[in-house]
């Protein structure tokens, strides 16, 4: 990177600071540092919740998503508006009602201590793990540009969020996510610009779309319904959308969110904001994607895109092996792409018979061309065996560095960090207010003075900053981060949804029916997935975002068979008595 665009870069990540400590220096109550004073407008409301939500695992992994295995991950928020609809008419009226200040509140009076500080545990756990990973997920790209320890560099970025977050807590968090909202769109916008442009000359917009769309990465719907398939308009609707209604409706980072919203019907306005807009956000980000793809097609890629394994492979006893493969592979790129080249001549000439004849060819090229690169990850596996072989993560990052001009690199960089930093925030600032509200005060420490409290949320936001920081020192990648961020909510938001379900809905089950329901469930999923993994699951073979339905339905049907078999009990034990 020029000097231009570390400029660009460091700027924007100091002043997001900066701004962020100013804007909240008057902070001294816990109402404005938890709930930011209830003042919020709906459209910051709306971006805040986006900025939350859109880490910068969004922007480095979905691209090369879209790269690898095309658009269909897009499906994955088909169901957000229908969960932003039923929060808006179930969750937000109750939180509004009881002015809590974090979801798990609610639990108590409904059923007991327990089972709040259940779903509260729960909660610290899950996102306690996912602030690692949204630490972790721009550290590889800063210690990839400036080849610094990667530990080093989670340290660095821990600390700039930990800085604002600490001292201005939620008002803090959703002043600066404004700012770093309109750094993405920004960003994203020129990004896709920029991608376009870069196709070499005679290749149009349309003729992108072609290549695109014959090589099946434009495959942005899938109706057919297969449980084992991750990414399909099934598991989008159903699987999707609990998964949405438990991380909208029930996790803290997101609650805390629209709880600062001046009314009710501000805070309704600012999830249905997130509901329209987050789908075309996402789509757009796949298409870059998949636009990066196009380019590659005609303009050679790397055979594996982490240049810093590459280079240290090519070190080893393997490195003559990997070398081979690599020219192998590049001898493929210029047959695939005088086939490109055939098939963009086919589609402009119109006749159909040569256009599926040369998508068969350019399809079987591609499919030849995966096969070496699938030999160069194993070539890496041999030659260097804690090497991480997943390359997807790194996609979009050697595009942008090795394509695009001084200054946009810098503000592409900027996009990513500004979105560590809005969602990581937030993480953090949910973490420290739910172990002091739910935790701390509620069970450790009562009767305090508020501004006791407001050092102790303090306090825990600073511990639950350096937790993450730990955990994204000691992590690996998963098959890709934002892969990594939908497993981890799928394996624990479904309980915590089970519990709030049971609560709404549920008016005859009670606490210790519902607090084993939702151990065992728990205890199910985990067992589930743990057989998925091992290829041993038979009938309960699924994509992980099916979890999402199976734990909470799971949660309500087992508690209901507890409180049936303890009031049998009751009334057994009743009639003996009689």
């Amino acid at each position: 990177m020029s000097n231009i665009d570390y400029l660009i870069l460091f700027g924007t990540l100091i002043l997001i600071v900066f701004y962020g400590v100013y804007k909240t220096r008057g902070v001294q109550s816990m109402d404005s540092y938890l709930r930011g004073g209830d003042d919020t407008k709906w459209w910051a409301i709306g971006l805040s919740i986006m900025a939350t939500q859109a880490s910068a695992i969004t922007f480095l992994s979905t691209p090369g998503q879209a790269y690898t295995d095309g658009m269909r991950f897009v499906q994955f928020y088909f169901g957000l508006p229908l969960a932003m609809i039923l929060i808006s008419i179930f969750f937000l009226p109750l939180y509004y009602r009881l002015k809590v200040y974090t979801a798990y509140e609610y639990l108590e009076s409904r059923f007991d201590l327990k089972t709040r500080m259940l779903a509260a545990l729960i909660f610290l756990i899950q996102r306690g793990l996912a602030a690692g990973i949204t630490i972790y997920a721009p550290s590889i790209i800063l210690s990839t540009l400036l080849n610094w320890d990667l530990r080093i560099t989670n340290v660095i970025i821990g600390l700039a969020v930990i800085i604002y977050t600490v001292s201005g807590g939620t008002k803090a968090v959703t002043q600066t996510q404004k700012h770093q909202m309109a750094i993405m769109m920004v960003g994203m916008v020129v990004a896709g610009i920029l991608v376009i442009t870069s196709l070499p000359e005679g290749i149009g917009f349309i003729d992108a779309l072609h290549v695109a769309g014959k090589m099946d990465r434009l495959n942005v719907v899938n109706f057919s319904f297969d449980l084992s398939d991750r990414y399909n308009f099934w598991s989008g609707i159903t699987g999707a959308v609990f998964l949405f209604m438990s991380y909208f409706g029930t996790d803290q980072s997101q609650v805390q969110r629209y709880l600062t919203g001046r009314s009710l019907k501000e805070s309704r306005m600012g999830l249905m904001m997130n509901g329209l807009l987050k789908v075309p956000m996402q789509f757009v980000i796949l298409f870059i994607g998949a636009m990066v793809f196009v380019f590659y097609q005609f303009s050679p890629p790397p055979i594996f895109f982490n240049s810093t394994v590459r280079e240290q492979i090519r070190q080893t006893d393997k490195g003559r092996d990997f070398r081979k493969l690599e020219e192998d592979y590049t001898q493929k790129f210029e047959t695939k792409r005088l086939a490109v080249e055939g098939l963009v001549s086919a589609v402009n000439s119109g006749n159909q018979n040569e256009i599926d004849q040369a998508r068969l060819k350019l399809n079987g090229l591609q499919m030849e061309s995966d096969q070496i690169r699938e030999r160069a990850r194993q070539v890496i596996r041999e030659g260097i065996p804690n090497a991480e072989t997943n390359d997807k993560d790194y996609i979009f990052m050697h595009f942008v560095m090795n394509t695009l001009p001084v200054g946009i690199i810098g503000l592409l960089f900027a996009v990513i960090f500004s979105a560590a930093m809005s969602s990581t925030s937030s993480e953090l600032n949910a973490l420290g207010s739910t172990t002091t509200i739910d935790i701390y005060k509620r069970r450790l420490n009562s009767g305090k003075t508020d501004k006791h409290y407001l050092g102790t949320s303090k306090l825990f936001t600073l511990i639950w900053g350096i937790i993450a920081i730990v955990f994204a020192s000691t992590l690996s990648l998963f098959e890709n981060l934002i892969q990594a961020v939908n497993l981890i909510g799928s394996l624990f938001y479904p309980i915590v949804l089970g519990i709030f379900v049971v609560a709404f809905f549920f008016k005859s089950i009670k606490s210790n029916a519902v607090f084993f329901g939702a151990i065992i469930g728990q205890v199910a999923i985990g067992i589930i997935h743990y057989l998925n993994i091992q290829g041993t699951a038979g009938i309960f073979t699924m994509g992980f975002l099916w979890y999402n339905a199976m734990g909470c339905l799971l949660v309500i049907i087992i508690s209901y068979l507890i409180q049936i078999i303890r009031n049998l009990g009751v009334r057994n034990n009743h009639f003996t008595k009689s």
